[in-house]
């Protein structure tokens, strides 16, 4: 599966954006998908994911109540929309998948549970 995220950028503290996640191959809608995002010089991390039907969702607690994960009609996508943005959100956002789809309950966390990552999409808030 070949995964392209887009949408990063620069924004002021309080501001939002919106990820995409496009997929080609397979609808995205037979992938558990998650996004996670590296700070320079530190450990990719973590940031949400979705099953494959879109029925459950996990985050970061960092995150929570922020950050929203969804799949799009197009079957094709999966969005993070990421509103009050911080300082400490600045990363490279990057989007993978988990090709044997798992379980309807299963949103993968770590990142030895995904097959296929997208090069990422550069976030900065300014403060």
């Amino acid at each position: 599966v070949q995964l392209q995220a887009s949408g990063g950028g620069l924004v002021q503290e309080g501001g939002s954006l919106r990820l995409a996640c496009e997929a080609s191959g397979r609808p995205f809608s037979a992938y558990a998908t998650g996004w996670f995002r590296q700070i320079l010089g530190k450990e990719r991390e973590f940031v949400a994911s979705i099953s494959y039907r879109g029925d459950y969702k996990a985050y970061t607690d960092a995150v929570k109540g922020r950050f929203t994960i969804s799949r799009g009609s197009n079957k094709n996508t999966v969005y993070l929309q990421m509103n009050r943005l911080k300082p400490e959100d600045t990363a490279v956002y990057s989007c993978a998948v988990v090709r044997g789809g798992g379980s309807v309950h299963y949103t993968p966390k770590n990142e030895y549970e995904f097959d296929d990552w997208g090069q990422g999409t550069l976030v900065t808030v300014s403060s």
